[in-house]
């Protein structure tokens, strides 16, 4: 079986919008770029990409910034440490994305996240986020319909959160993961499964009031390093695939301006734990030359099939194009929010990705309304490049505060 060449594309469009204008433009072969200097089209991919997809609005309004920004129902994505500090008893989020509307119309991801305090100084939470490719035309080798599948993908996620000292708190979350993409039909003569695996985040969290310019203020910051699991399968004849291990870190500063305003500023930046793809040796005919040890013959970076842990200390180091390029790996995101009286919120932000690595760039807004005992917030995103797979990308949260309704 195989399936339609759209929907197969989307997991790398989700995460890669490369200006394809750049790549045909290097005077030099696109597969080697200029190795004396010349940047080169080299992304880094993944299994089960939808895990580093922003699942609410107040973040995905602050350009996906959110490993230290206030403590919220949604903080298992970004960083679950910071439920230690959160300021209610019990809160619930439930948050929908309609993903890439402007290529097809059944794509979405849903995300479901709750915690519950036990004391002052310990927090549980857990979450589960849906992922649904939509309706998908399976066919066989000669094009012949098969029938339509739905293929989707979840991970359910706990955590528990600890304050370990008046201003710092840690925590550590469990992950399962599921990937059913292919129904369990072959692909070719290649018997399928779904994929599974079972992954952790370990997340920090420091938060300190002070005096900004005699402005009452709060200084914050979080590390989380998330998806630390097995790799992926979903067949015994193919080989895993590293899942998306990332580091997230980034600090936040939030103002009291008055009784009624406040407003904060959050940066986040990220890398991903696994290695970069190498640049292979070719003959003249353009073919991958395989060595003694049959073995593709890497010309300049490392081979990429490491064990995880090989992997994720390895991916300081292993690119072909050196420093430069690990840098380029760094994605960058900011965001402002400003907060009248606790119940009106305006967001704005923007997310920068290098050109080489996704070229992922956009700016995003969003709105926040509290009323009593629930919240509302949406966001959009706006893309740098026209005609991006990202343009028209709306969410939406639903936020409950069970104090509220307790107190009601």
């Amino acid at each position: 079986m195989k399936l339609v060449i759209l929907k197969s594309a989307i997991l790398f469009m989700t995460f890669t919008t490369v200006n394809f204008s750049y790549l045909l433009a290097q005077n030099d072969d696109p597969i080697y770029g200029d190795l004396l200097g010349q940047e080169r089209v080299n992304t880094i991919t993944t299994a089960v990409p939808f895990l580093m997809i922003a699942p609410d609005a107040r973040a995905g309004a602050m350009g996906d910034a959110g490993v230290s920004s206030r403590p919220d129902a949604n903080s298992m994505h970004w960083n679950p440490a910071k439920y230690a500090f959160v300021d209610q008893e019990m809160g619930l989020a439930l948050n929908y994305t309609p993903w890439l509307r402007s290529l097809v119309n059944d794509i979405n991801l849903s995300y479901l996240s709750g915690f519950r305090r036990i004391d002052e100084l310990q927090t549980v939470a857990a979450s589960l986020v849906f992922f649904s490719l939509g309706d998908i035309q399976f066919t066989d080798e000669t094009g012949n319909p098969q029938g339509i599948y739905r293929p989707s993908e979840f991970a359910l996620d706990v955590a528990y959160a600890r304050k370990l000292g008046e201003h710092i708190s840690g925590a550590i979350a469990v992950r399962y993961i599921h990937s059913n993409l292919t129904q369990g039909q072959d692909v070719g003569s290649i018997e399928t499964r779904p994929g599974r695996a079972l992954a952790a985040d370990v997340a920090a969290y420091y938060q300190r009031e002070l005096d900004w310019r005699n402005t009452p203020a709060t200084f914050a910051a979080g590390i989380n390093i998330s998806n630390i699991g097995n790799k992926i399968s979903y067949s015994d004849d193919i080989n895993a695939n590293f899942i998306p291990i990332n580091l997230r870190i980034g600090p936040t500063l939030t103002l009291d301006l008055d009784a009624y305003n406040s407003l904060s500023f959050s940066v986040d930046l990220n890398k991903l734990l696994v290695p970069t793809p190498p640049i292979y040796a070719r003959d003249e005919s353009g073919n991958v030359i395989i060595d003694d040890d049959n073995k593709f013959e890497i010309l300049s970076g490392r081979d990429p099939n490491r064990s995880v842990v090989a992997g994720m200390f390895g991916s300081f180091n292993d690119a072909p194009g050196g420093w430069r390029e690990e840098l380029n790996e760094i994605t960058y995101s900011a965001g402002i929010e400003y907060w009248y009286d606790r119940q009106f919120a305006i967001r704005g932000g923007y997310f920068h990705e290098h050109q080489t690595k996704g070229n992922r760039k956009y700016f995003t807004l969003g709105l926040g309304l509290k009323y009593n005992v629930f919240g509302l917030d949406f966001s959009y995103i706006i893309p740098v490049m026209q005609r991006s797979p990202l343009e028209n990308v709306l969410r939406f949260s639903l936020t409950f505060d069970f104090d509220a309704i307790a107190a009601q």
